[in-house]
């Protein structure tokens, strides 16, 4: 094996991670990093610092993904030479806004436009667009600053937000007593848009509240208050930047706060990075550090995310409190049609089940309207979970608790989630 053969496949699934979170074809990916291959077999003569390796032949896989976003743009019409490259990105808040930007462009009276598209797209500085146009700097000021609010008002999406910016309805201290029922009809494909785990869609000018509720007390143990704070990039990846504040129902001064990043394209919701306050330093964990990022954050083939587009797939089948499923990673599906009552309001829902495809042990029932809205999260943990922390099985610390059979093992309710929507 020569140098650059042990070099790359040191740092072949780095590469591969990168190439297949930005492109959702899995053909497409594999054309991109066979060119990207090829191109660094033929440069590698030209890097000088073989300790580089890793940060030029992830330069290769971006200028290589760039290219095929640069084809793909052409198919929707787009001029690339006239955007920046941060509207390329292949995500929900990519191509596709290119094309509402430039459509609410096409809104604009021409003067507007011409402003915009200098300041913006070609980024001329204004004492030089001044120049082009034989007009003062103050006129150009003006003018930018008139283009900027009417291209605010026509803009469908909000722009209006800004950081640190809570606004959420009060949790109650108890659980609202609550029942499920199964419903005869068949169950519903749901667009299922949420972060799994945290219940906020990661879409700009989003927020959120939940509470997690322990089981049979029904009391409220601690309050999570989310929001989208801005847009955010990992890697050349385009996704939003959240932040979430956990305290504790009972010590409003136990507070923890999180900041991570997050995607949502058409079909996943995923995980691009967290970040971490290690003393006095702030870590940044992200998909391409392997095993200190995905245990906690990956899901899905090639770390893809969960699904978007849920419907029932007979992955997982469920008759009463009996569960049973195929032999798969990543097992979540649809397994019912439920009417969930709960605040005094009825919900039309479907059930959608995970069997340990983030935690070992540990298996979640979480209530989808036909919204895409979680109604309510039940967490279910395997007899024997934690029993060497625990020191006895879940059967003995909660027996009054629900229990279900999966796969003829026996899981037991341990805790509920419910977020403001509900209130």
């Amino acid at each position: 094996m020569d140098e650059f053969e042990k070099l790359l496949d040191a740092e072949r699934v780095s590469v591969e991670r990168f190439v297949r979170f930005r492109l959702h074809s899995k053909e497409d990916a594999d054309d991109v990093l066979q060119e990207v291959y090829l191109t660094a077999y033929q440069k590698f003569f030209q890097l000088k610092n073989k300790g580089s390796f890793k940060a030029w032949i992830i330069r290769i896989a971006r200028n290589k993904c760039n290219d095929y976003f640069r084809k793909k743009a052409s198919q929707f019409e787009i001029p690339i030479d006239e955007l920046i490259e941060k509207e390329l990105s292949d995500s929900r808040h990519g191509v596709c806004e290119v094309y509402t930007v430039r459509e609410t462009l096409h809104l604009l009276g021409d003067k507007d436009k011409q402003i915009l598209y200098l300041y913006f797209w070609r980024e001329i500085p204004q004492s030089e667009i001044a120049r082009r146009l034989n007009i003062p700097v103050g006129t150009v000021k003006s003018r930018l600053h008139t283009a900027k609010r009417n291209f605010k008002n026509q803009y469908p999406y909000r722009t209006d937000r800004s950081k640190g910016e809570y606004s959420m309805k009060k949790l109650p201290e108890l659980i609202p007593e609550y029942k499920i029922e199964v419903s005869d009809q068949a169950p519903f494909a749901v667009k299922w848009e949420e972060l799994m785990g945290w219940f906020l869609v990661p879409k700009l000018g989003e927020k959120i509240s939940w509470g997690m509720y322990d089981i049979p007390s029904r009391q409220c143990s601690h309050v999570y208050d989310m929001q989208v704070t801005g847009k955010a990039k990992v890697h050349g990846i385009e996704g939003v930047e959240v932040t979430a504040r956990e305290s504790s129902y009972s010590d409003k001064n136990k507070v923890i706060h999180r900041t991570f990043v997050a995607q949502l394209t058409d079909t996943h919701c995923r995980y691009l990075a967290t970040i971490r306050n290690d003393g006095d330093v702030r870590n940044y964990i992200t998909f391409l550090d392997g095993d200190e990022f995905l245990p906690n954050w990956g899901f899905g083939e090639d770390n893809c995310g969960n699904e978007t587009n849920l419907a029932p797939k007979g992955d997982i089948k469920r008759t009463g409190t009996v569960v049973t499923s195929v032999n798969k990673e990543f097992l979540l599906d649809i397994v019912g049609r439920y009417t969930v009552t709960i605040n005094g309001k009825s919900y039309d829902t479907v059930c959608v089940m995970d069997i340990e495809t983030y935690n070992c042990g540990v298996v979640s029932e979480q209530f989808l309207d036909q919204n895409g809205k979680t109604i309510l999260w039940r967490r279910f943990n395997r007899d024997d979970w934690a029993s060497d922390r625990y020191k006895k099985k879940w059967s003995e610390l909660l027996p009054e608790n629900e229990q279900l059979t999966i796969n003829g093992q026996t899981y037991v309710h341990w805790y509920d989630c419910i977020t403001d929507y509900i209130l």
